[in-house]
Parts: structure tokens; sequence; C-alpha cells
């Protein structure tokens, strides 16, 4: 009987190791403050969607200073940035050439 139960707890604790490691490390940036002031688009350099692993859906913007700005993607203006964004990579316009 001994043995049935320490065989029990032995598999569970290798059932829970193993769901625990499938998930992995938890994304590495998310928003739980927003800014919703619009941000100029000369201030932008990049942007970046957090993790769906993330309570709020969220966008990071990089900004020339060098800062990481929480924004919502349902915002006019945000998402009137990201297509800025998207235009101006796809025109070459930020390229170092």
């Amino acid at each position: 009987m001994a043995r049935l139960a320490l065989t029990a707890i032995v598999m569970m604790m290798a059932f829970i190791a193993l769901t625990e490691g499938l998930r992995g490390i938890g994304p590495k940036k998310c928003c739980f403050r927003f800014n919703d002031k619009p941000v100029s688009q000369d201030k932008v350099l990049s942007y970046t969607r957090t993790s769906q692993r993330c309570s709020n859906r969220a966008i990071l913007l990089n900004t020339v200073a060098g800062r990481q700005m929480c924004v919502r993607p349902s915002e006019t203006w945000v998402k009137n940035l990201i297509i800025y964004l998207e235009t101006r990579e796809a025109s070459g316009a930020n390229t170092n050439l």
C-alpha cells in the first residue's frame, strides 16, 4: 500500500513538473498602467505588441529618448501611429544606409 501511495505521489509530481515546464517563462513585459495622451510621431522609433499571455492587451512604444511607453491598441491615435510607423518602415525611411 505504501508503494502505491509513493508511486501516485511521484506520478503526480512528474505531471505537475511537466505541465509547468510546458508553460515556459512568462512574458517579458506586460502593461498595467497606460499613457492616454497622444504621442507625436516624431518621438516614436518603433512599437511592439505585448504577449497574449498578458492580462491587458497593449502596445509598447519605443521612443527616441530610449524609453518604452504602454498605450492601448484600441485608441484611434495609437492605430494611426501604427499605420504611420508601418508605412515609414515599408518605405525604408528609417534605414541607416
